[in-house]
């Protein structure tokens, strides 16, 4: 049974642990919750599939831990940056992932802080996971639909100028449930050149684990159809190019 653990029970053993993971002085557990307070975060429910010192979290990443919180009487996802994170706060952060909103994709950004950013909670399988157990009737067209949404946010944020970062190992990085959304923005950049498009099309249709269960579930096309349509849309980048890709990929 999830248990909810109220605000002032995070100052204490063990679940300061994971408040200011790895490591914090009682000062620093105090400013973060005084903070917590003021973002009108009411307690963490320690539940999901990630265990540290064992505590379940929601996830973890080089720069923060990811919880299950409740606002009021919602349910939000709490990022909590790591105390040993190379960055001094959640500002870039912050940034990027409004740059995303804006562009139609991500989890929603519901507020942020020095130490915290608060995201709407996306409950639902990370799509490794839901194309594995995928089987019986309507899972192709439920697999194309995913695949549809997944790429046409991949291109929002082309046009956006944010690269995502990470879609090369897109197994962690989308969440499939109610809603088909991408997630986890810490590496992301307005600097770099995007290439979120051919990189997704690559982790989830070219010679990798999940290629191969997305062929036995629907037949893709030759490779070397696949590679040529994306160099014509890493080339022009438009809408026409985007629409190419979903036709080649039998995904309109």
């Amino acid at each position: 049974m999830r248990q909810f653990f109220p605000l002032r029970d995070l100052s204490k053993e063990p679940h300061n642990t994971i408040l200011g993971y790895p490591r914090a002085t009682k000062s620093q557990i105090q400013t973060r919750v005084k903070e917590l307070k003021k973002l009108g975060i009411d307690g963490i429910i320690f539940e999901g599939p990630m265990i540290i010192n064992k505590i379940c979290v929601l996830g973890k990443g080089y720069t923060g831990v990811v919880v299950l919180a409740k606002l009021g009487t919602k349910k939000v996802a709490l990022k909590i940056r790591r105390t040993d994170s190379p960055r001094p706060d959640m500002k870039g952060e912050t940034i990027l992932l409004q740059t995303a909103n804006k562009a139609g994709a991500g989890p929603k950004l519901i507020a942020s802080s020095k130490n915290f950013l608060v995201m709407e909670y996306l409950d639902g399988a990370k799509i490794y996971d839901w194309i594995k157990d995928l089987k019986g009737k309507g899972s192709t067209a439920s697999l194309k639909n995913t695949i549809r949404k997944v790429l046409t946010d991949c291109y929002r944020l082309d046009s956006a100028g944010i690269d995502h970062g990470e879609l090369s190992n897109i197994t962690k990085h989308v969440i499939v449930g109610k809603k088909i959304t991408l997630i986890d923005f810490e590496s992301s950049s307005l600097e770099r050149k995007v290439s979120n498009v051919t990189s997704a099309c690559q982790a989830i249709l070219i010679g990798s684990g999940i290629a191969k269960m997305v062929n036995r579930i629907y037949k893709l096309p030759p490779k070397q159809k696949i590679i040529t349509v994306l160099r014509k849309y890493k080339e022009l980048r438009t809408q026409k190019s985007f629409d190419d890709v979903l036709e080649a990929l039998k995904l309109t």
